[in-house]
């Protein structure tokens, strides 16, 4: 069988509730070794996009390949080669940590060495602990181990690092990247952290509404925004900030009316916090404009009944 162009590929993907038209056509394209991140506002339809992918929802339209198989269709074979990271894992809470990821691996063909993960995760010294004995922080480690465990070559994460202390998190971001840059993992990211986002991420899909808004790199999108850079300087006893679009022309006019370098002076680039923020206004703006804002209204509300 030939390897797909893509690793996930969705075409006017539709989901409806009741009334609600949750997903309105989402089109997108994941290529085999990319991190894309899946960004919106809740209730923008990204918790029912992911699960059809994963195959945990019969969608109502539109046509998805997720590793060259119809999701609807996917056996167990096809299952082994998925790696779920969910928000949060209840099950077995009696169950050792050790003893857990032991009895998951022998669930794979392939999988990971328990020991190797425990290390890797900060998970040794609590690997003899019941799982409800946990702090939230080192269950949330548990999760991203029996996500990875079988070696996926699709690894889906929501929100992988809530939960996370500071060190933890570097260490799981450094994971994921060294298991999507040296294993050629692909992996989607839904998340509300922008740095981690913009960390991970290839390219980013902004979701609203039921469709996807935007798709590209994080340069890509601050320039489809033209979102304006800030520049700081101080003047006398003052701060001055000004917000432009223009930032090379007044850090220039600033030179030259000092004489010299400006005091205080930082350029703050637009971040992916802000394409996001405004992409989503625009976005938001045109479907009032064009009478769909009753109707985004609606999908959020029928996204909570179905979450």
């Amino acid at each position: 069988m030939a390897t797909p162009e893509f690793a996930v590929e969705v075409d006017g993907l539709r989901m409806r509730y009741g009334p609600h038209d949750v997903l309105r056509g989402v089109d997108l394209r994941v290529r085999p070794g990319e991190v894309v991140a899946l960004l919106g506002p809740n209730g923008a339809g990204k918790t029912t996009t992911v699960e059809i992918l994963e195959g945990f929802r019969k969608r109502s339209g539109g046509r998805v390949a997720v590793l060259g198989t119809d999701p609807d269709r996917g056996g167990d074979a096809w299952r082994a080669r998925l790696g779920i990271v969910l928000q949060s894992w209840k099950d077995h809470p009696y169950w050792r940590v050790r003893e857990l990821l032991a009895h998951i691996a022998s669930c794979y063909p392939r999988p990971r060495p328990v020991g190797e993960l425990l290390d890797s995760l900060g998970l040794a010294e609590h690997a003899g602990k019941r799982v409800q004995q946990l702090s939230g922080g080192q269950r949330r480690r548990v999760d991203v181990a029996l996500g990875i465990i079988g070696r996926p070559e699709l690894l889906f994460l929501d929100e992988p690092s809530a939960g996370l202390d500071p060190r933890t998190r570097r260490d799981f971001h450094e994971l994921v990247e060294r298991l999507t840059g040296e294993e050629g993992v692909t992996a989607l990211l839904t998340t509300h952290d922008m740095a981690e986002a913009e960390r991970l991420a290839d390219r980013i899909a902004i979701l609203v509404g039921g469709r996807i808004a935007a798709f590209g790199t994080h340069e890509e999108l601050a320039a489809r925004v033209q979102a304006p850079a800030e520049v700081r300087w101080h003047d006398g006893d003052r701060v001055r900030v000004e917000r432009t679009r223009e930032p090379e022309q007044l850090v220039w006019r600033l030179h030259q009316a000092a004489g010299g370098p400006v005091p205080g002076l930082a350029v703050r680039r637009p971040s992916l916090e802000d394409s996001y923020l405004e992409l989503v206004r625009q976005d938001r703006a045109d479907q009032d404009e064009d009478g769909s804002g009753d109707g985004v209204r609606g999908d959020r509300a029928a996204e909570e009944v179905a979450a």
